[in-house]
């Protein structure tokens, strides 16, 4: 009897594209009088799960030298369960900036260095990420939970789109009702063990942005803007959220900065905008600068949002990966230290020539 090899080969077993070690779902495997005793948690496990589990692992019993096996399920909900290692929300304080979008380069940023990585669609009324990963049908599950879904490259998504009938029908909920979903997208899903959980937030400082911040552990925002006047008004107002939460700002992606013409120049139709004010107020890095970017609207459209590649997204996914190695749990980052941005050049004077800082330093140093 090889309880090593079993052990080995039980938590390598597939169940809903999940292996069991993935899902942190075996509980022990002991010999009993020749027969292999094995407890499995049961969250989000339906019958069909289980039947087949259950078969599985006698003729894995069998196959290591066991006379035969009893598999016990343990009633144990999700929460309990998963091991998440981070929590990343990526924030805007209004709509239409390309939140959703950021949030998916984000997790797809992670994904691609082999870190197991999920995405929670907190924006309950507008969900989107379900679409831009291509994802469709109902999460399967139980009374104790569900499990996400996974993405074409291994990403554990949920978000609201799976769970109606129609994809089109209007999430018509107060606010009430809607803190819980978020509440049960973190609780009740079978997450099991994951690296980083990213957290698309619903837009602005209301009752569900309040939600994600105040109850689920976050580690660090990420903050998306455009570089227009009226849009950083309102981002300051998260700003100050997120101080209050006393959650770390982890750093800031201004989007849509600009537009590459024909000949080759660059357009800005927001103008260089307050993005230098935002950093100097933040005391947080730009970790990266998205043009408005056609490739990224049709593989989002498509489906396909895994597949973008950029000169802008390796930029953001490299300085991303630098500012959260170390992410600190809790005390948000001094507002009083102006931080370099993570693309290597200082806040202001930066030599890019991409953001929207270095057109207002170049403007500033002209007006001289």
């Amino acid at each position: 009897m090889d309880i090593t090899a079993l052990r080995k080969d039980l938590e390598q077993i597939v169940i809903e594209s999940y292996s069991l070690k993935e899902l942190n779902l075996l509980v022990s495997l002991e010999v009993q009088d020749k027969t292999a005793a094995v407890k499995l948690y049961k969250a989000a496990l339906n019958t069909e799960n289980r039947k087949y589990l259950s078969s599985l692992i006698a003729d894995l019993a069998v196959k290591y030298g066991f006379k035969e096996s009893q598999t016990e399920y343990i009633e144990k909900e999700p929460q309990y369960i998963n091991h998440i290692s981070k929590i990343i929300a990526v924030m805007s304080g209004k709509g239409g900036v390309g939140k959703s979008m950021a949030a998916s380069l984000t997790a797809v940023a992670l994904s691609r260095t082999g870190l197991r990585v999920g995405i929670l669609d907190a924006d309950i009324t507008g969900p989107s990420i379900a679409k831009m990963f291509g994802i469709n049908g109902r999460p399967p599950g139980n009374e104790l939970g569900f499990l996400p879904l996974l993405s074409r490259s291994g990403i554990s998504i949920i978000s609201t789109n799976l769970l109606l009938d129609d994809e089109h029908s209007a999430v018509i909920w107060r606010g009430g009702m809607i803190s819980k979903a978020i509440s049960q997208f973190y609780n009740d899903v079978l997450w099991g063990n994951l690296d980083y959980l990213v957290v698309d937030m619903p837009p602005g400082t209301s009752d569900a942005a309040l939600t994600v911040l105040g109850t689920l552990p976050v580690n660090g925002v990420v903050m998306v803007y455009t570089p227009q006047d009226l849009t950083a008004m309102i981002v300051k107002k998260a700003f100050n959220m997120v101080e209050k939460m006393n959650k770390s700002l982890i750093g800031l992606v201004e989007n849509m900065s600009y537009v590459v013409l024909p000949n080759g120049t660059k357009f800005r139709p927001f103008g260089s905008g307050q993005s230098p004010e935002l950093w100097q107020l933040s005391g947080a890095p730009l970790l990266g600068v998205f043009p408005i970017d056609s490739q990224i609207s049709t593989l989002a459209d498509s489906g396909l949002i895994e597949n973008y590649l950029s000169t802008e997204f390796d930029a953001y996914s490299e300085a991303l990966l630098k500012a959260v190695k170390n992410l600190p749990d809790g005390e948000p980052r001094s507002k009083e230290k102006v931080y370099a941005n993570e693309l290597g050049h200082p806040l202001k004077g930066c030599s890019c020539n991409s953001c929207s800082g270095c057109l207002s330093a170049d403007k500033d140093q002209n007006q001289k």
